[in-house]
């Protein structure tokens, strides 16, 4: 071939797409995505089956989305939240889109935050062939009137269609009754999830008419514990999670669906029912010693009575939530850690909890022990820098979560524990900690011999695990009324030599917070926080780091969608100006109360950001609203502006908020 001067132009032979989607296979999904913005081909490779399983397309009721909804037909397989659905023509022209495209292609639809009629849905449900999930959160719309598959004809067309479907959520209904719920789940055969968090169910008395529940017939007013064991009995077979939270289940209610004949429960939520006790905690676990996951968070009645009937009864288990069950103290959690099947245990808010019975739970003379890998503890006051070391050397092998979020006593000693030890995390939340500082982050503080923490006596844990020349962290101590020593230069050279293991060690995390961690400056965060994998990172309320800081990090970071730098003063449109074109990925931005971002950085922001789903610009006195709304028309998948008393308003008034 020969260009226009007459000379040779080869030219470059197109891969196969076969090899574009073998090396798409070694990225990320996120960096999947950005390849398959290069080109055509690569576009093609990205949409290949082995990479599109559980994908979900989100998106509001618009006109654009028919088009959407059209180029979705060519998948083998979809599912969809679509959102913002209403009762005129746009969306049901769009629901009859779904319908006739991908009605034999949709796994999974849910339609949050809409208020569609019983025509829109039941011309709909028929065409859903292959659908698998199903999600009616909060449409009252669809149970006001009672109607709803009333008709046999309406009932047949719907049960041919959903005979295979497996979840179904039915969670915030405040209108559902007995008569809807039996002809809905009288469509579905084959369910084994079933939510019906927040809805209004008579576990034990009628209101409205003044007798025991179940003493009369099918009530049009309120869903009965009577009609919900009857659906647990009829789909005892295939019925394996059920989520009661936030409802008025009592304990008597709660033994009789846990004796169910033959029901055998996996999961079972039971979030914020404060009318539980320890005595239904037991006798649940004797009748589902099956149960692999529970929530019993935020049960204020329960205490450790129900750990321990836990550790002893559910020998299967691998999540368990006891947030906010504050009467909860250490005993009967060695039990708990010694079931080796546990691998997510959240403890936040539980503030009698100091660590020591679960160090002991993993150090115990049982051959095998929990092998976690997410542990939250956050809020939990007592929890202090021998119980982390301890954790930290424990669970190193398995750990890629943890929360010390408002653990005001961890220390810099906690820190170079977590990064030396737990380097398969990948997520580290430490917001609120106030005690870390540069030292801590950098890994260059003091060392001096271990030694068991007074307060633990004897009894206490005994390090073993050699830390090279780092040996047992404490930091640097200083003069009680001076301000914590600045990091110079000479530290950083020595910081770039030395062996000890700062953050940086953490290469494989997706999520930190160092969010009010008030010690912190530039010399750390330019430092450490340097992760290529890094999508989600909140600095927020940090007074003392600079535009040094967000340059480094949009530098170094580039895989960000998430960015909070809120309240950090430092901030301004010079460090936006150098960071916003290295961060392409970024979705959401939190820049409230930064005084010294003007209307120049919201400018940047909309050339070189053009993924920005989320800003909040809240009470930056120098950012105009004209200059919000000229944002807002330039970046297409921009939803959420928050710019309550911005530009210097009076706070006794708001602007918008739009959501």
């Amino acid at each position: 071939m020969e260009d226009s001067d007459g000379e040779d132009v080869v030219e470059t032979p197109e891969l196969p797409v076969e090899i574009i989607v073998y090396i798409l296979s070694f990225l990320h999904a996120s960096d999947r995505k950005e390849a398959s913005l290069v080109c055509r081909s690569w576009y093609d490779a990205s949409q290949d089956p082995r990479f599109q399983k559980n994908v979900t397309f989100c998106f509001p009721a618009s006109a654009s989305s028919l088009e959407l909804v059209r180029c979705l037909g060519n998948k083998s397989r979809c599912s969809l939240i679509i959102k913002q659905l209403d009762g005129f023509s746009m969306s049901r022209s769009l629901l009859l889109e779904v319908g006739l495209c991908l009605g034999s292609k949709l796994e999974s639809l849910a339609l949050p935050g809409s208020s569609i009629t019983e025509a829109s849905l039941l011309a709909l449900l028929p065409r859903l062939t292959s659908l698998r999930r199903l999600d009616l959160t909060g449409l009252d719309s669809l149970f006001m009137s009672g109607a709803f598959l009333s008709r046999e004809e309406h009932r047949q067309q719907v049960r041919s269609a959903l005979s295979g479907l497996e979840e179904l959520d039915l969670s915030d209904l405040r209108y559902l009754s007995d008569l809807t719920f039996n002809r809905l789940t009288g469509c579905t055969p084959c369910l084994r999830r079933l939510s019906l968090a927040g809805c209004h169910i008579a576990f034990e008395f009628d209101p409205y008419r003044g007798c025991p529940v179940g003493a009369v017939e099918d009530s049009s007013a309120l869903l009965s514990l009577r009609n919900l064991r009857r659906l647990l009995t009829q789909q005892k077979s295939t019925l394996v999670a059920l989520d009661l939270s936030r409802t008025s289940i009592t304990p008597e209610s709660l033994r009789t669906i846990a004796q169910v004949p033959n029901l055998v429960l996996e999961e079972l939520c039971l979030h914020g029912c404060k009318e539980l006790t320890d005595y239904s905690v037991e006798v649940l676990v004797k009748h589902q010693p099956n149960l692999q996951r529970l929530d019993i968070s935020a049960c204020t009645e329960l205490t450790s009575r129900s750990v321990e009937a836990i550790a002893c009864g559910l020998r299967s288990l691998t999540h368990l939530s006891l947030f906010r069950d504050w009467r909860i103290t250490e005993k009967g959690l060695a039990d708990l850690l010694s079931v080796p099947s546990l691998t997510s245990l959240n403890l936040s808010e539980c503030l009698h909890i100091s660590g020591t019975e679960m160090v002991k739970g993993l150090t115990g003379s049982s051959a095998t022990t929990a092998q976690l890998e997410r542990l939250n503890l956050k809020s939990c006051t007592y929890i202090r820098d021998l119980a982390v070391f301890s954790l930290a050397q424990l669970l190193g092998d398995t750990l890629c979560e943890l929360d010390l979020t408002s653990c005001v006593n961890v220390t810099d000693l906690s820190v170079c524990a977590i990064a030396t030890c737990l380097q398969r995390l990948v997520v580290l939340r430490l917001g609120w900690c106030k005690e870390i500082t540069d030292w801590g982050l950098l890994g260059m503080v003091e060392t001096t011999k271990c030694e068991p923490d007074e307060e633990m006596g004897d009894k206490g844990p005994r390090f073993t695990r050699t830390f090279g020349n780092m040996g047992f962290f404490k930091p640097p101590r200083l003069p009680f009324e001076e301000r914590p020593k600045l990091v110079t230069q000479n530290d950083l050279e020595l910081f770039r030599k030395q062996a000890g293991a700062s953050l940086l060690a953490l290469s494989r995390l997706r999520e930190l917070d160092l969010s009010a961690c008030s010690k912190l400056t530039d010399s750390s965060i330019t430092q450490v926080v340097r992760f290529q994998d890094l999508q989600c990172l909140s600095l927020s309320l940090l007074p003392d780091i600079t535009d040094a800081s967000l340059t480094s990090i949009a530098r170094h970071c580039r895989s960000l969608t998430s960015l909070a730098v809120s309240h950090c003063p430092g901030i301004s449109d010079r460090g936006v100006a150098q960071a916003a074109p290295c961060l392409h990925r970024l979705q959401h931005l939190y820049l409230s109360c930064c005084n010294n971002i003007t209307d120049r950085s919201l400018f940047l922001l909309a050339r070189h950001c053009k993924r920005l789903k989320t800003l909040d610009v809240s009470r930056c006195n120098n950012v105009s609203v004209t200059t919000v709304d000229v944002l807002q028309s330039q970046l297409p998948f921009l939803e959420n502006v928050h710019y309550k008393f911005m530009g210097g308003a009076d706070l006794s008034h708001s602007y918008a908020l739009t959501d």
